[in-house]
């Protein structure tokens, strides 16, 4: 068996989620966002987090201004400030740009340095030498005010490539002017991790504890990082969710993680390690970047599991398709309902929502039940409530405190000032019947607000649901423009979301399935509002409920 590396008695998780991975194509942060970010960071556990470049971006300073006045008290972690060596032929104590890194009163500095002789010569357009003394002059300066200083090496892998003595200089260089720790940078992302090892090796005989700082333009940014710390890296710096320029940095809640679970290192404690899940989805929010649905350990489909073969050994032991208990990282376990789904699935998946399916018969025929609707279109794994319904309907269990008796939808090419759509529902409760018309700018928002105005009077919670998203796909193309269609959607009431699914020959029919059963799903979740429905017309419309009323 492979032997891990030992902990080392000092470990840094170095966060630049608001510096580097605020470069990332199409995200901006304010002031707020980044307060808000830093927290969270804070609340997982990291020991540094990268505030931004003061004095170079008014956005960042106003930043380090906001956390200076006292608007972010940081229990776990230091903030830092990134910045750059002194300009070529100047002197680190006169320029500007160094002391707006002091006027940010941080502990901590971190300092981007060329360590690439190419970029020496074509970026700064000056000669090594002067590099040298640009990397010793604001090192030394800032260590004199009192800073901790890190070095960010830029380049390192690919200088280390062309010139390794010159780039081994850069980090003896920094080491000896006073830094506390040098940090390689495979800042173009080209590295793989088998090439990692020699070069981190080589950068250690100078004696400086050493960071990894990787992106990942080869999709191994976390392994490089890895491997990095196998060679003798003890300070890892990435990014929350991966953010960042290009194809992004080392995520860095799979490398706390990996490091944590698989390494055994306490890199931060349980009880921060069991948030991970919900603050990368916070961090999604605030940014609004998307989860990564299949991201490694916090995505929502991390610990998901749809094969029947999985199942079924799941039942045995959770752990026999599981890499690690989801539960350390603040996750769960979700059982996929779909065409691939056995008899286990559909037991387990039944026994998260509530109901007993441990009789086999009876799990067995709606596990076939289940697979006739895959089969003419429709998808259970994103749709529970759907699958709810169903199962309730299987179950004998679905009551209905509405019937739609009619529904109907007129689109015209000459909108007016109400919209372009009129929708029309029939709707019995109990034993009073009434009709609404809505009207709005697309057929569903008509049939929404219709359906909505016909049922508040009797249940006024309606008023509080809101389509948050729609999805549709055609899956199955016929002769010209036959198609089945599905439609997935989002539905909140402002504590609860759930999915809806429905299929038809139009786009119309299909949405007005998804949304006639989210308001049905709502409704017989919510029991204080819920009436039943009288037994003739359970069984008037058992039949109709899941094919749109």
């Amino acid at each position: 068996m492979t032997t891990l590396p030992v902990a080392p008695d000092v470990f840094h998780l170095y966060d630049t989620t608001l510096r580097d991975g605020a470069q990332q194509e199409g995200l901006r942060l304010t002031v707020a966002d980044k307060l808000k970010i830093a927290r969270l960071l804070d609340e997982l556990g990291v020991h540094f987090i990268e505030g931004g470049w003061p004095g170079a971006n008014p956005n960042d300073t106003a930043f380090f201004a906001a956390a200076a006045s006292g608007e972010l008290a940081l229990a776990n972690a230091k903030l830092t400030a990134f910045g750059a060596t002194r300009r070529v032929g100047g002197r680190a104590a006169s320029d500007p740009l160094t002391r707006a890194l002091l006027d940010a009163q941080t502990e901590v500095i971190c300092l981007v340095a060329k360590s690439h002789d190419e970029h020496v010569y074509r970026a700064l357009r000056t000669d090594l030498a002067e590099n040298l003394a640009m990397i010793t002059d604001t090192v030394r300066f800032l260590t004199g005010e009192g800073r901790r200083v890190f070095v960010d090496c830029e380049h390192f892998f690919d200088g280390y490539r062309a010139n390794p003595s010159y780039a081994l200089e850069v980090v003896r260089t920094a080491a000896d002017a006073g830094a506390e720790v040098v940090v390689l940078c495979d800042t173009n992302g080209g590295m793989l991790p088998n090439w990692m090892g020699e070069v981190v090796s080589a950068a250690g005989g100078v004696g400086v504890d050493l960071g990894i700082h990787c992106h990942n333009d080869t999709g191994c940014a976390v392994a490089n990082t890895l491997a990095a710390v196998d060679a003798g890296a003890m300070h890892v710096q990435g990014t929350m969710n991966g953010h960042g320029e290009r194809t992004g940095n080392a995520d860095l809640v799979t490398v706390l993680a990996n490091l944590q679970l698989k390494y055994g290192w306490d890199v931060v404690l349980g009880e921060q390690l069991a948030r991970a899940t919900s603050i990368s989805h916070a961090v999604a929010a605030i940014t609004h970047v998307a989860p990564n649905a299949r991201q490694p350990y916090v995505g929502h489909s991390a610990f998901a599991h749809k094969a029947g073969l999985h199942a079924s050994a799941i039942k045995v032991d959770a752990n026999l398709y599981q890499h690690t208990d989801p539960v350390h990282v603040g996750n769960d376990m979700r059982m996929l309902v779909s065409d691939m789904a056995g008899r286990a699935n559909i037991q387990l998946k039944g026994g998260e929502l509530g109901f007993d399916l441990s009789d086999r018969e009876i799990a067995a025929r709606i596990t076939d039940r289940v697979k006739q609707r895959e089969a003419a279109g429709y998808s259970y794994e994103s749709a529970d409530a759907s699958f709810e319904l169903l199962l309730r309907s299987e179950l004998g269990q679905l009551t209905f405190p509405f019937e739609v008796q009619r529904w109907r939808v007129l689109t015209s090419s000459e909108p007016t000032d109400e919209g372009d759509s009129e929708g029309t529902v029939k709707v019995r409760v109990g034993e009073s019947v009434t009709s609404r018309v809505g009207e709005a700018f697309g057929p569903l928002s008509a049939l929404d607000i219709a359906l909505r105005q016909a049922l508040t009077p009797a249940f006024p919670a309606v008023e509080s649901y809101e389509l948050i998203d729609y999805k549709v796909r055609i899956i199955e193309m016929g002769h010209g423009t036959d198609a089945i269609v599905r439609v997935l959607i989002d539905t909140t009431d402002g504590s609860r979301t759930w999915t809806t699914v429905g299929v038809g020959t139009n786009v119309v029919e299909a949405s007005w399935e998804a949304l006639h059963d989210a308001y049905l799903w709502g409704l017989l979740t919510r029991e204080s509002d819920v009436g039943s429905a009288t037994a003739a017309n359970v069984a008037e419309i058992a039949d109709e409920v899941l094919v749109g009323g």
